[in-house]
């Protein structure tokens, strides 16, 4: 069965959102535990490239349906698991990069929704933290999104995200912005 393309973010309303990251349906990676079977010769480059022996994966719809059956272990490795096998995957930074977002609302009634490089929609709040790294002057925001699989949120988006944070009040000692009820700083890395 082929993945339905990835939905535009931009021309969806909060609650069409909400509706669709409410009705994806992912495998149950976290309930699979089958042996470890070696190495699936695939990484995700911290661009959010996935390769295989080396190429590039150039079909969309093979990296989102790689991307269903993702899960990070315990000891922050990934693999990629089914029912019957598990294989690992090299990942340089972070599993995805969030590549769009869509606010609404203002302040503490904001809600802000992303798009993930694979198609997936995550909305902020307090099941899926966005957290600041690095350093003051080269911070790299993150997205949680599952299981211990995070997003790296790209610098255009991230430079949209201190915008709104500067308009909703300049004045705050800590920049940063409300979502799903939650307030997540944008300031001095963790």
């Amino acid at each position: 069965m082929p993945m339905p393309p990835p939905p535009d973010l931009a021309a969806l309303s909060l609650p069409e959102i909400l509706r669709l990251v409410e009705e994806r349906r992912l495998p149950p990676v976290d309930q699979w535990n089958p042996a470890h079977c070696g190495d699936s010769e695939m990484r995700i480059a911290r661009d959010g490239t996935w390769f295989h022996q080396g190429s590039p994966i150039e079909r969309e719809s093979m990296i989102r349906l790689f991307s269903t059956v993702l899960r990070r272990e315990a000891d922050g490795s990934h693999v990629l698991v089914t029912p019957v096998e598990k294989l690992s995957i090299a990942v340089e930074d972070a599993a995805f990069l969030a590549v769009e977002v869509k606010s609404d609302g203002a302040g503490a009634q904001r809600t802000l929704a992303f798009r993930l490089n694979t198609g997936d929609l995550v909305t902020a709040d307090a099941d899926h933290p966005i957290v600041v790294r690095g350093t003051a002057d080269a911070p790299r925001p993150y997205l949680h999104v599952r299981g211990g699989l995070e997003a790296l949120i790209v610098r255009a988006v991230y430079y949209d995200l201190a915008a709104m944070a500067l308009a909703d009040d300049a004045d705050r000692p800590v920049p940063g912005l409300w979502s799903g009820g939650r307030f997540f700083s944008l300031g001095a890395p963790e």
